[in-house]
């Protein structure tokens, strides 16, 4: 056992240890280890880390030496020369690129509807701004959008795109005075019959409740705070036990497990919600309880017929939805994980996943996709979050997801800007880990048309040479392409549409930069860089891989495709 010293950071340990059998161990190199603290949405700071040890221990059999800590044991490698050691960081991000590239999407609500607190949610890192349609009504909604388009007619190189929720068909228990305390193996009944609330009777505002379902069913209270199994039913009641007690309280969102209700999916007011959102010019509807592509199609044709050009999310929380899954993907522009009901209408132990399988069909396919629910559930009253919940972020972004998302956190949490620095900070952090991709692999992803392959391949390059990416779009096309192969530095999309800018807000790695085309290329390029170097993005001497490939050509000949790679100068 050797005497307590220090091991810090960009330091190399060459001591000889003695173990309890006199064997010398030399360890080289130590570990190292950045940290990486962010301020705002582009900042970083190094900092070290000293590491107070007081014992080292040898295992000879394992070859691992294990060092104690004041805070605790850690391992600190494998006594094997050929074993790389395990390094805490070795961030991915070249020439200080620290631009997250994993959207956040922010619910807006009585805590971050002033002025002051969504400039300060957009310089803190959100992407995307949510209407949840569930709470609130026109006017106040109307005030949010008019503050986000504020925010955004100030910055060319700065976009919050503003997603609108539908309510869709929700199944609630009714009114109650006051909270009904359900107790183990106690009877409680539902009925279709309006403004019932007795101790063992409250109503249901879903007139086929009863229809839906059947003895033996589980209804979940509240996502499963609570849970009660249907024991019999009559024309207008159902008769239930429960199993999981709690306190019922007013207007209770209702589930059966394994089954959707018969409901709509879009409902008269979620039209109406629908219309508010085009005459306001939303960039994304999130579409609640799809459950089958016939939904989507609808919903698009209304949009054609109003010359709205807005993307459809739709949300994938229901049974049925799962059953549909392919048909759904393949008709929506981009998909939502909503966990919640996902998880109150299937196994819970269903979910991880099923996350998993929904971000994979998203990504083969180039639509976005955003993670949603209890992301950092605990933040909505505390001021740090759990460890699990650091970890479901970390997760979602080794998975894929292009966004990342925080409902009641900021929308009635108690401390909305701490939630999205910590899902700003850990998402930075978890993209620092992932590899680096510089060599085509077997893939026919790319083979369908010649834009795909050019994005594929321009990322290939600007891995390998440690470029960023500058593309030029009036479309969004080509920078969407570009997200979907996720190259590991920054998608600098310049449009001359503010409508484009901000839907590519969503996408993963793009950042997107409002400029006016002119018909000189060089010339274009020539703002383009300095815009780039005038805000500290680029610096003299640097590379970049300059994309020319889309579905509408700019000042190319529509057959040609091109990637260049060009050294930063001054002047």
């Amino acid at each position: 056992m050797a005497a307590t010293g220090q091991i810090s950071t960009r330091m190399t340990v060459d001591r000889t240890l003695s173990s309890s059998r006199n064997a010398g161990l030399s360890l080289s190199p130590s570990p190292q280890r950045t940290l990486i603290g962010v301020a705002g949405r582009s900042g970083i700071a190094h900092r070290q880390l000293s590491l107070s040890v007081r014992a080292i221990n040898t295992n000879e059999d394992s070859r691992k030496v294990k060092v104690y800590a004041e805070n605790g044991a850690f391992d600190l490698g494998v006594m094997d020369p050929s074993v790389e050691p395990y390094k805490f960081a070795e961030p991915r991000t070249i020439h200080n690129d620290s631009r997250r590239k994993t959207k956040i999407v922010c619910t807006i609500g009585p805590s971050s509807s002033s002025r002051e607190m969504i400039w300060k949610l957009a310089e803190a890192g959100m992407n995307v701004a949510r209407l949840n349609m569930s709470h609130g009504d026109h006017a106040s909604h109307q005030i949010t959008i008019d503050l986000v388009k504020e925010y955004n007619s100030l910055f060319v190189d700065k976009a919050i795109a503003i997603m609108l929720d539908t309510k869709g068909p929700e199944v609630r228990s009714g009114d109650v005075p006051q909270p009904i305390f359900l107790e183990e193996g106690q009877e409680f009944n539902f009925t279709i019959k309006r403004g019932v609330s007795m101790k063992d009777t409250v109503s249901v505002n879903y007139d086929d409740f009863v229809n839906d379902v059947e003895v033996g069913d589980i209804l979940l209270v509240d996502g499963g705070m609570m849970s009660l199994a249907v024991k019999s039913k009559t024309s207008d009641l159902v008769k239930c036990v429960v199993i999981d007690g709690g306190e019922l309280q007013s207007r209770r969102h209702l589930n059966v497990r394994g089954k959707s209700a018969t409901l709509p999916s879009i409902t008269d007011k979620d039209w109406e919600d629908i219309k508010f959102g085009v005459d306001n010019q939303v960039d994304f509807y999130a579409v609640s309880f799809v459950k089958d592509a016939k939904v989507v199609h609808e919903l698009k044709n209304y949009l054609k017929t109003c010359s709205a050009d807005i993307s459809v999310i739709v949300k994938i929380e229901s049974a049925d939805s799962i059953k549909n899954l392919p048909s759904i993907i393949s008709a929506c522009d981009g998909a939502m994980v909503a966990r919640g009901d996902l998880g109150a209408e299937l196994p819970i132990e269903e979910v991880p996943l099923l996350q998993e399988e929904i971000i994979t069909r998203c990504r083969n396919i180039h639509k976005p996709v955003i993670v949603a629910t209890n992301m950092l559930e605990s933040m909505i009253n505390h001021p740090t979050p759990t460890r699990a919940e650091v970890s479901d972020i970390a997760i979602a972004v080794r998975e894929g997801a292009d966004a990342i998302m925080l409902s009641g956190e900021t929308a009635h949490g108690k401390f909305p800007l701490k939630a999205v620095n910590v899902m700003h900070t850990v998402a930075l952090r978890t993209e620092a880990s992932l590899p680096v991709r510089t060599s085509a692999i077997r893939t026919t992803a790319y083979k369908g048309r010649m834009g795909q392959m050019f994005a594929f391949h321009a990322s290939i390059m600007a891995n390998t040479l440690n470029t960023p990416i500058i593309v030029f779009t009036r479309t969004g096309s080509m920078a969407v392409l570009l997200s979907h192969y996720r190259p590991s530095s920054t998608i600098f999309a310049f449009t001359n549409q503010r409508r484009i800018m901000q839907r590519l807000a969503l996408y993963q790695g793009v950042m997107p930069i409002y400029m006016e085309f002119s018909d000189d290329a060089e010339d274009t390029y020539a703002r383009s860089l300095k815009l780039l170097q005038d805000e500290n993005m680029l610096k003299e001497g640097q590379h970049v891989t300059l994309v020319q490939s889309g579905a509408q050509p700019i000042w190319r000949e529509e057959s040609t495709h091109l990637i260049q790679v060009r050294k930063i100068k001054i002047g």
